[in-house]
């Protein structure tokens, strides 16, 4: 059986807020560093594209849970750095714990066996 090398777009993108929230833990980034993290973190078969990212970017800063300001690096392009909120801090525990419930009873109802760590 040949199985997808990609995830699904709609699985994807339904998961980016999360994803973006996790790794502005780390720290304040620009959206081409946070989309590199993320791919870097996740591996194959997690391909996350700019023209996903940007919206839920925007998205999240209009709701309050990212915060973008724009730098002026000598002799580079303006860039706008990202960097979670308190309350971005508190969606993304909402969003793990969520997250964690629906993933064990997706696994559940599949048969999936996690190996422990």
């Amino acid at each position: 059986m040949n199985l997808p090398t990609e995830i699904g777009s709609d699985l994807l993108r339904g998961s980016t807020p999360a994803l973006v929230l996790a790794v502005l833990q780390s720290g304040p980034a620009h959206g081409y560093a946070i989309a590199k993290l993320i791919n870097e973190t996740a591996g194959s078969p997690l391909h996350l594209k700019q023209g996903t990212l940007y919206p839920v970017l925007h998205g999240l800063e209009r709701d309050g849970l990212v915060a973008g300001q724009w730098e002026h690096p000598d002799g580079e392009r303006p860039r706008k750095v990202y960097v979670i909120t308190e309350a971005g801090t508190a969606d993304l525990a909402r969003r793990t714990f969520e997250w964690t419930q629906f993933a064990t009873s997706i696994n559940t109802v599949l048969g999936v066996k996690l190996e422990p760590h």
